[in-house]
């Protein structure tokens, strides 16, 4: 079994996953509050699902694009889980679990657009073709320079409708589709590192 979670994004969410389908699921009611809230919803999914931690054959992580807190709560815990129980751990961009929803779900046909919420005016952002296959690295920067009249997956084009006016759903990642996507191999595996992509706040001055 694949116990998977993303908290990339303000609310945390965590899937449980036979290897044949998602068999539970549990998303936080308060966004902030990433790490009283991973541990819960993990032993919550796995009562659901009728599995002990021994259970697990492996864990699949977000791993960004997004804030540091979130990410190390996440990070952190799939790797201590990963090495108490001896499973591999599955790194997965955030951003490709919310082209793979919105592909399954119909909400694009073509080409598109991932944009998260990057905080300080900011976004996250990756391209991507009709299958959901990411094309390129994501990017952080202003909403205005990383506008497009294209479709939009994600929170960024509801927040900044102005630079992304085609806005699609769904907002935030799903555990159930980051976990779908490493088990029918449909997303590229990445090491269980944080995909922070901020620029720095303090440079040093040449010499």
């Amino acid at each position: 079994m694949l116990l998977a979670f993303d908290t990339a994004s303000p609310t945390v969410t965590v899937a449980l996953h036979d290897l044949r389908e998602v068999v539970a699921t549990a998303t936080s009611a308060q966004g902030m509050k990433h790490g009283e809230q991973l541990a819960p919803l993990v032993e919550q999914v796995l009562a659901e699902g009728g599995a002990r931690p021994a259970d697990l054959t492996g864990i699949a992580v977000g791993v960004g694009p997004g804030p540091f807190t979130g990410l190390r709560v996440g990070l952190v815990t799939a790797r201590t889980m990963a090495h108490v129980l001896g499973v591999p751990v599955h790194g997965v961009c955030s951003l490709d679990a919310l082209a793979l929803e919105a592909v399954a779900a119909g909400t694009v046909t073509g080409d598109f657009v991932v944009a998260s919420d990057a905080r300080r005016k900011e976004v996250y952002v990756a391209s991507y073709d009709a299958q959901g296959a990411r094309r390129d690295d994501p990017v952080v920067d202003k909403p205005a320079v990383l506008a497009t009249d294209g479709p939009v997956v994600g929170e960024g084009a509801r927040l900044y409708p102005e630079s992304f006016p085609d806005a699609r759903g769904p907002e935030r990642p799903s555990a159930a589709w980051l976990a779908r996507g490493v088990v029918e191999g449909r997303v590229r595996v990445l090491p269980p590192e944080p995909l922070y992509l901020r620029r720095p706040d303090a440079v040093a001055s040449p010499r």
